[in-house]
């Protein structure tokens, strides 16, 4: 049916040989995911969701909230089941065969450089703006922006993905210690930001609510989609959760909908304090976000609305007579979204890795660096493309791009958790996906329905993206398999096999 797969006894191999220890507990996993959700997202996506939905994007936030919810309960019983490095390029190689992996691998690619060149944009604008205004200088756009958003090139993005990439190479890891205090400054600088906003709402800035009406919503959705994806934390910690069937979903829907909360309260803090209504383009309409015709309309306003804002929140709180409030949020947008590149770029380098320890690319990106004991080519590579999508794309259309790659992802655990149910029933779960004919149905929809609103653009540039994935599989990856090499112990899925159970991995775990 799917063609040769890499057996789960094979892949469960290196996590058999060292059990983890079960000590997270739903507190822990539920603060877990706030820090990974709560980043680029909300600090620098609300204006691309206000100039697609206006005050509606509160209900988009609600929308794409939901949809990663029923994908990450889908995700947490794969993670749990096959707890090793790879993520949804692991499992589907594990479920749905060696092609089906590759595309997601390969979309994953999308996931997280391109996210990585996102989040750089956006540490940038929120820089530049607190340099620009605790100085009170004007740093020339043709230097702090690319060509879609009138300038010419993003100098500092592409400082701070060279510094993220060189400190990858030298193997420096973030503390518990350090990351904790990121997480504090970050939940900090969005409570103040509600504190001060909220109480200077105007009902009259909500009309219209919607603008451009239930379209504009549901591709706001779309691209703040990119504000949930850090989720996918929380399930990949399923093996080291205290009785996991109790405490996953707790964590999972704690997390998303605390997350939710605040981000719903942010939006109604910048919509009702300042407004947000779309840049027309003509009437009715919308101008594109990442378009050169609003970087132009932008332009001619000096960035006088929060939709065309590179730096939302600070630049609400200026408006509204806290500029020395405003440029703390710029500081923290500053000190802890580095943070976020680092993750999303390690992320990156993990599934190169061990698609290259598969055989399925060059293994030199699989190389270890002889000092420093990291994947250095790999890192250096990715931090090169990085650099480069930063400097030249804007945040919006880099997100979009991201978030195609997430959905497809995304789609193919939520398929694949229904085929291993059928195939593998026997097998033991940690943690199984709550109403499983109901929930990754409606995963995949939601899914489908997210790249389906998304920008044409983006829709296009991932179409050539897994074209170029095809011609580089069949050219190169498929003849180089370790599996199509029998190098590891292979079946086919359509054959008459039976599904053979595995005992539990040895853990400390609750029952």
């Amino acid at each position: 049916m799917f063609g040769r797969v890499k057996p789960l006894d094979a892949i469960l191999a290196t996590a058999e040989k060292k059990s983890l220890h079960r000590s997270l507990g739903a507190f822990q996993l539920t603060m877990l995911g706030i820090g990974a959700v709560i980043g680029t997202g909300i600090f620098v996506l609300t204006a691309e969701a206000a100039q697609k939905a206006g005050p509606g994007m509160m209900l988009s936030f609600v929308i794409a909230g939901f949809v990663c919810a029923v994908a990450a309960l889908c995700y947490a019983e794969m993670s749990a089941m096959v707890p090793v490095s790879g993520s949804a390029y692991t499992y589907s190689y594990a479920v749905m065969g060696e092609l089906i992996a590759w595309m997601v691998g390969w979309a994953l690619i999308l996931e997280y450089a391109v996210a990585a060149g996102a989040v750089s944009v956006g540490w940038s604008g929120y820089v530049v703006g607190l340099i620009e205004n605790a100085l009170h200088i004007d740093i020339p756009d043709l230097l702090v922006r690319g060509p879609y958003d009138g300038g010419m090139i993003n100098l500092p993005a592409m400082l701070i993905a060279g510094l993220v990439t060189w400190l990858l190479v030298i193997g420096t890891k973030e503390s518990a210690s350090v990351n904790a205090v990121l997480v504090a400054i970050k939940v900090s600088a969005l409570t103040l930001f509600v504190i001060l906003a909220l109480p200077v709402m105007k009902m009259e800035n909500f009309e219209p609510f919607s603008p451009l009406g239930f379209s504009g919503i549901g591709a706001a959705a779309a691209s703040i989609f990119f504000a949930y994806v850090g989720f996918d934390a929380v399930s990949t910690a399923a093996e080291e959760t205290k009785n996991p069937q109790r405490n996953m979903p707790i964590g999972l829907i704690g997390s998303l909908g605390i997350c939710t909360i605040f981000y719903l309260l942010v939006a109604a803090g910048v919509i009702g304090s300042v407004g947000a209504q779309p840049v027309m383009g003509s009437p009715g309409v919308g101008l594109e976000p990442g378009s050169r015709e609003l970087a132009a309309q932008c332009a001619a306003m000096g960035d006088q609305a929060v939709v065309c804002s590179k730096e939302a929140l600070a630049w609400t709180l200026r408006e509204i007579g806290w500029p020395q409030i405003g440029n703390l949020i710029g500081l923290a947008a500053g000190l802890a979204l580095p943070s976020v590149i680092l993750m999303m770029m390690f992320g990156q380098t993990r599934i190169f890795f061990v698609m290259s320890r598969d055989g399925l690319l060059p293994a030199m990106f699989s190389k270890i660096h002889p000092r420093y004991n990291t994947p250095a080519t790999i890192t250096i590579i990715t931090g090169i493309a990085v650099a480069l999508f930063s400097a030249f794309f804007p945040v919006g259309l880099l997100a979009n791009i991201s978030n195609s790659g997430t959905l497809f992802a995304f789609a193919a655990v939520s398929i694949a958790v229904l085929v291993i149910r059928r195939t593998d029933p026997s097998r033991h779960r940690p943690f199984r996906t709550p109403a499983i004919m109901v929930t990754a149905p409606l995963s995949l929809l939601g899914c489908l329905y997210l790249f389906y609103k998304l920008d044409v653009k983006s829709q296009m540039l991932f179409v050539v993206w897994a074209v170029i994935g095809l011609v580089v599989y069949f050219g190169y990856s498929r003849s180089r398999s370790h599996v199509g090499l029998g190098l590891v112990e292979v079946h086919e899925t359509d054959a008459d096999v039976p599904p053979q159970p595995v005992p539990p991995i040895s853990s400390d775990r609750e029952d």
